[in-house]
C-alpha cells in the first residue's frame, strides 16, 4: 500500500522517549495512530448504541424479528448452494487463494 508523508511536530522530550523505545519512529507513530483511530471508532459506536438515531429506533420498535420471520424462505437450502462456490483460504502476504481439495 502506498504511504502518504505527513509532518508531525512533537515536543523534543516526547521524541526522545519514542527513540528510547523504538528504533523506527514512523512505525511507532503509525501503530499509535492506528490504536487511537480504533479507540475512537469504538467510542463512536458506543455513543451511537447508547443514543440510536430516531429512525433506527423506530425500526427496532416496529419489530425487526417479526419482519425477519416473515421474509424467510420455508426451506433454508434456498438461501445457499454450498456446491456453487470455490474453496479458498487466507495466505498472509497473498490474500485469498484457492484451496486444494
Amino acid at each position: 500500500m502506498p504511504a502518504a508523508r505527513v509532518t508531525v511536530t512533537l515536543p523534543p522530550e516526547l521524541v526522545e522517549e519514542i527513540d528510547r523505545r523504538e528504533r523506527n519512529r514512523s512505525r511507532f507513530v503509525l501503530e499509535a495512530v492506528r490504536r487511537e483511530v480504533t479507540r475512537r471508532r469504538r467510542e463512536e459506536l458506543r455513543r451511537s448504541l447508547a443514543r440510536p438515531h430516531p429512525e433506527t429506533q423506530e425500526l427496532a420498535d416496529a419489530g425487526l424479528d417479526d419482519w425477519g420471520r416473515g421474509s424467510k424462505p420455508s426451506d433454508s437450502s434456498e438461501l445457499l448452494d454450498p456446491g456453487a462456490g470455490r474453496r479458498v483460504r487466507w495466505v498472509a502476504g497473498k490474500g485469498w487463494v484457492q484451496a486444494k481439495r
